[in-house]
């Protein structure tokens, strides 16, 4: 189903994206979301695109399942919630800055070893309350400590430097982007800098799908099932409460779901359906209605996905509207729009 050698990296040009999403507004197409969509089935082929899969973008963290993976395969010796952690992009809650702790102390590491960026939390509310706690911007509370303390944990186990374990010339960096280019099965077409301040390594839509998958598959006990494993069962410690992420793994059962920045979003089946999803504006909005609908088109039974057809368009405090997802995408939408 996969080739055993990397692909040519793809193509870094400006991306065919298509509109994968209306805004509603009183039965009138008030905005247009653009994109691009892929479906995989269970056997690796495309089922369905839209837009362009095969251009070079960012997958931002969408891409920390597969990172997480390679520091595994390095010899990261962590599982269950902490595992989890390492692949979050958390909201900021006191369990995700006690997990990040937990794997510096075993790290024998400390808060100052860190190099990513000082953050308020992610999640709207943790981050009111600690402003009004007077709490200052901290990188544990930034949503990347997990990946970044595991990162550090990683690179100590390996005898490899710390200060500078963020450099892509890193043994640490090189690891994870010898994994990327396996797990997607294409080489790595740029490398720039994530929010977080770690590298980030550009693939294709397509490549991203089919890395997922490829986690999703993997034999039981394996550093890719693991991943899957854990993510799965502590999927808030991924996210967060109430973040839509978390409740698409719980809603669809076996269903691995990373968001990323910019308006990624990444899921696959134990059985290695996959969808991938970007959002060219990056509107956080259209994300979820544009992956439940692609569910939807990978078979994921759609009663289950009811909840994440999106968030209602109000007019006056009242529903008017919605973002729906395309009728080439979605010819039956999930819900009715205004």
């Amino acid at each position: 189903m996969y080739s055993s050698s990397p692909a040519d990296p793809p193509l870094v040009r400006e991306p065919l994206h298509a509109p994968v999403a209306h805004l509603i507004r009183g039965g009138v197409v008030e905005g247009i979301h653009y994109g691009s969509v892929v479906v995989l089935g269970a056997d690796g082929q495309v089922q369905f695109q839209l837009g362009d899969i095969e251009a070079a973008f960012y997958p931002r963290s969408a891409l920390k399942p597969v990172q997480a993976v390679a520091m595994l395969r390095a010899g990261l010796p962590l599982d269950g919630d902490l595992l989890s952690l390492a692949a979050a992009s958390h909201s900021g809650e006191e369990r995700h800055l006690a997990g990040t702790r937990r794997i510096l102390e075993l790290a024998g590491l400390a808060e100052d070893d860190l190099r990513n960026v000082p953050d308020m939390p992610y999640d709207p509310a943790v981050r009111d309350a600690w402003v009004r706690e007077g709490r200052l911007p901290s990188r544990l509370a930034q949503n990347c400590s997990g990946k970044h303390a595991a990162m550090l944990w990683t690179a100590k186990l390996n005898g490899w430097s710390l200060d500078d374990y963020l450099d892509p010339a890193h043994p640490l960096q090189q690891a994870i982007a010898e994994i990327v280019e396996d797990l997607t099965g294409q080489r790595v077409a740029q490398v720039t800098v994530d929010g977080c301040g770690a590298p980030l390594f550009s693939v294709s839509l397509h490549g991203l799908a089919r890395a997922v998958a490829r986690i999703t598959t993997a034999a039981p006990g394996t550093p890719e099932a693991r991943v899957a494993d854990a993510m799965r069962s502590h999927a808030e410690m991924a996210s967060g409460a109430g973040r839509d992420v978390a409740a698409l793994m719980g809603a669809v059962p076996g269903l691995l779901a990373k968001d990323g920045f910019e308006g990624v979003q990444v899921a696959a089946l134990p059985d290695g359906r996959a969808i991938a999803v970007k959002i060219a504006d990056g509107a956080n909005r259209a994300r979820i209605p544009v992956a439940a609908a692609a569910l939807a088109r990978a078979g994921v039974d759609p009663e289950l996905l009811t909840e994440f057809a999106g968030e209602p368009l109000l007019g006056g405090g009242e529903p008017v509207g919605c973002v729906r997802p395309v009728r080439a995408l979605d010819p039956v939408p999930l819900t009715a729009c205004v």
